[in-house]
């Protein structure tokens, strides 16, 4: 029960949060936007003291099993290793390594400075939760738009409009690649040692690692009944267990249970650890290996019948899923969106200004609370409806998101990645408090304005400023007949990029916000 249970909620956490991630309706966060806020760092960044105690003594109780259920990454390296073709089955999957504690020490060393330094970009290369949330947005996501605009396109041919077409963008080249490596070194690692990086990269899988060792509930070898033929360790993801010494990492060791599943003569139990454990129960690998180093391994009962359906098929499912993925990211990459003013001439796309301060989203506080608290994962950038957030590629903030307004600008009414965050990076904010948060100000550039460039009259900037910051006057004071150009009243302005998206001045508009380091109440 212990396998078939694991998998039931290892399966739903995997596709909710995959959903959380797909979803651009905002339908399903509501309802399954807690699973975000339970993940481990996201919530220790939050200081959610609720959740961080329950996952302490949800590992310190029944050991790493936050790893084999909850954690997204965790199970995706799972499907991504049983994706895996067994040319002999005898050999099976995996076999016992002992633990790197020269690579797993110095990453969590090195990523508790990053925190502390606020280098934001190490810790969204490596925190699990970031690094799934890279790989849903930017490979699966233009899947599952593409899938939409198709449904969008057969609807509409029956008079249906259940679904409404959507934007396919790339937001950030740079994210997309980082998302596509981390995708295939992952697979190389899923395959070639299933869990190798959450027990040797990770860190929050080091740090529960610490806990883990004393749980409560641990996997148990009986040596009167175990036979010695290697089974557990064949199956055994994160090769942890030493069937020769009848010993387990419980330190690497997620109670996954394909162990107890795999064994034919109940050897091995998922229990409580004795307090006098007998010869190999003992949860530290090293000291336990001298003593038991002659055992024979009995190959002949090796063969495990849960490895059937590993071979042609596999790989074809495999081939299939990865092409698919290429296929479909390719097709967002091609797609063009023309843009034509009445069909009579195509109007060029805006190029975003060289701000000397990046914009932060209302509810981040300030520039240096964002960069200490925001881990990367992108969920606000996929959520937000005005096409506003992108990744940054600055070095100290790479793949966290900024604020730009080239497709959208951030209307007052919305609040949406202030109430999907699950960091704290933006506080929850509600959408009166919003209008009252200065994150920047406007700037007009005059060289850009086509008031003076085309000689013409315009004003959109004025006409679309929700607080009234900006108003047209006249060029000249003493000519109320002269050509107005737009003055800004910083105090009143509240950096939501309206006159910047609107400004017709291509390709860089006439007016754009310039941001602030601190937030204000205005």
């Amino acid at each position: 029960m212990l396998k078939r249970t694991r998998t039931y909620l290892a399966i739903f956490c995997i596709l909710s949060s995959t959903l959380l991630f797909l979803d651009f309706s905002g339908f399903i966060h509501p309802w399954l936007g807690w699973l975000a806020k339970i993940q481990f760092f996201p919530s220790l960044l939050a200081l959610n003291v609720v959740v961080i105690i329950a996952l302490i003594l949800l590992t310190a109780i029944f050991g790493r099993i936050y790893c084999s259920i909850i954690c997204p990454l965790g199970i995706l390296q799972d499907i991504l290793a049983r994706l895996r073709p067994i040319k002999d089955k005898k050999k099976g999957y995996y076999s016992y390594s002992s633990e790197k504690k020269w690579i797993r020490y110095p990453i969590l060393i090195a990523f508790i400075i990053a925190l502390i330094a606020g280098i934001g970009s190490v810790v969204a290369l490596l925190e699990p939760y970031s690094c799934f949330g890279r790989i849903a947005m930017n490979l699966l996501q233009p899947v599952f738009e593409f899938g939409n605009n198709l449904l969008a396109n057969i609807a509409e041919k029956h008079d249906s409009y259940s679904f409404y077409h959507v934007d396919i963008w790339m937001h950030s080249i740079h994210t997309f690649l980082i998302a596509f490596l981390t995708f295939i070194i992952l697979a190389i690692m899923a395959w070639i040692g299933g869990r190798t990086y959450c027990n040797t990269i990770c860190p929050v899988g080091t740090l529960l690692s610490f806990i883990s060792r004393f749980s409560f509930l641990k996997i148990c070898f009986d040596e009167e009944k175990c036979r010695n033929c290697s089974a557990c360790s064949k199956v055994c993801k994160a090769s942890c267990i030493d069937y020769k010494s009848h010993t387990v990492d419980y330190s690497r060791c997620i109670d996954c249970g394909n162990c107890i599943d795999a064994c034919k003569f109940g050897a091995l139990r998922y229990k409580p650890l004795s307090k006098s454990p007998r010869r190999g129960e003992n949860s530290s690998i090293s000291g336990s290996l001298a003593g038991n180093s002659t055992i024979n391994v009995a190959s002949e009962n090796s063969n495990l019948p849960h490895m059937k359906g590993c071979g042609e098929g596999q790989v074809v499912s495999r081939r299939t899923f990865l092409i698919g993925t290429a296929l479909a990211t390719t097709t967002a990459f091609a797609q063009q969106k023309t843009k034509m003013d009445g069909g009579l001439a195509e109007i060029e796309d805006k190029v975003a200004p060289e701000r000397k301060t990046p914009l932060t989203p209302p509810g981040s506080f300030s520039a240096r609370h964002f960069q200490q608290h925001c881990t990367g994962c992108q969920l606000c950038v996929t959520k937000c409806p005005n096409q506003v957030l992108r990744p940054s590629i600055g070095l100290l903030t790479f793949m966290q998101p900024t604020m730009s307004y080239e497709r959208g600008f951030c209307r007052p009414e919305c609040n949406r990645c202030s109430e999907v965050c699950p960091t704290g990076a933006i506080r929850p904010i509600t959408t009166e408090e919003k209008t009252s948060i200065q994150i920047g100000h406007a700037v007009w550039v005059k060289k850009n304005c086509v008031v003076l460039t085309d000689d013409v009259t315009c004003g959109n900037c004025a006409r679309h400023c929700p607080t009234g910051a900006i108003q047209m006057l006249p060029m000249n004071p003493e000519d109320q007949n002269s050509k107005q150009i737009p003055t800004i009243n910083e105090s009143k302005c509240i950096g939501c990029g309206a006159c910047e998206y609107l400004c017709p001045a291509r390709p860089f508009s006439a007016i754009y916000v310039e941001g602030h380091e601190q937030h204000q109440e205005i």
